[in-house]
């Protein structure tokens, strides 16, 4: 069974003002929790559209969700190609495109990603390079650590691990694939440690977190995939619905964030007017002006929801 912990449940459903006859969409199905959620909520013409890449999440959901089965459609595709699939489903589609009243993104990996060591997610287990949440995708993290340059290595364990000690990391990986290609998870993580001095790696999470995050998100593309999405689900909101994130780290929050404020009306009268005379015209308006994060109750709970963030927007009516 595709078990998984769902995180901010409640928050993130109720900033989606479920309409009982709304179309909604659930860009990352994972566990269903969600999606589940939406759907119990759904009346006569309402529908719930969820979407996911990984054929296991697919088929669980097939099972958590036949209570509800009616006000369902599942769609297997990367939610990158949101309008493209919505354009599919007449249910979704007002005056000849997508418009719908609801699309939540929720871009934790899901626990049995991360906990199946035949996924090659997690340096807890020692398994077969992999990171695809697609398995049909030609891009592995064994196709990276073997075959990509020192430099582009060290870039993305930088870039999207945040890893201080990227560019010893990528000359150990470089050093150790010129005597036999990195297979591994488990040989991974070694060269990981022995590329971190030794003070560094006797704090802090353990070692390789931040470059296992890294490799997965290059070898799924996910942020690119999510800005690509966000700007798309903007595109496909009816006027007065609502766009809901969950993010899980601060390069997700930081694209989820600045593209909000991309569409979010700004005044551009002088500092020293009293009131607003410009009368600025935008798409969104915010939901919540900080992100709300999951209460103490939540964290004793499920402990991988502390770096967890909510944002909502809502499409104004024009």
């Amino acid at each position: 069974m595709f078990h998984h912990v769902t995180v901010l449940k409640q928050e993130a459903v109720e900033g989606l003002h479920i309409q009982s006859d709304g179309i909604y969409v659930d860009c990352t199905l994972g566990g269903a929790g969600h999606s589940l959620e939406i759907a119990s909520r759904l009346g006569p013409g309402g529908l719930l559209i969820a979407f996911d890449q990984d054929d296991a999440a697919l088929e669980s959901a097939k099972e958590r969700l036949a209570g509800v089965w009616d006000r369902v459609r599942l769609v297997r595709s990367n939610f990158r190609y949101l309008e493209q699939e919505l354009a599919k489903i007449p249910e979704a589609c007002r005056s000849g495109r997508p418009q719908v009243n609801g699309i939540l993104f929720d871009l934790g990996v899901s626990s049995p990603q991360l906990d199946e060591a035949d996924r090659g997610f997690s340096y807890n287990y020692d398994a077969e390079l992999d990171m695809r949440m697609d398995r049909t995708a030609p891009l592995t993290a064994k196709d990276i650590v073997n075959d990509w340059s020192e430099k582009e290595i060290s870039d993305i364990l930088f870039q999207y691990g945040e890893e201080k000690f990227s560019r010893r990391i990528a000359a150990r990986i470089v050093e150790a694939r010129s005597v036999a290609p990195i297979e591994t998870t488990g040989q991974l993580v070694e060269l990981i440690k022995e590329g971190i001095p030794a003070a560094a790696r006797r704090t802090g999470p353990h070692p390789a977190k931040r470059s296992f995050q890294a490799l997965r998100i290059a070898v799924n593309d996910e942020l690119g995939a999510f800005e690509d999405a966000l700007k798309q689900a903007v595109r496909c909101l009816a006027p007065g619905g609502r766009v809901a994130v969950i993010t899980f780290h601060s390069l997700e929050d930081r694209i989820c964030k600045q593209t909000f404020a991309g569409y979010v009306a700004k005044c551009t009268c002088p500092s020293d007017f009293p009131l607003c005379v410009c009368n600025p015209e935008g798409e969104l308006k915010l939901v919540n002006r900080k992100p709300i994060e999951p209460g103490r109750e939540e964290l004793e709970v499920n402990p991988r929801a502390r770096s967890s963030k909510l944002r909502i927007a809502e499409k104004l009516t024009k």
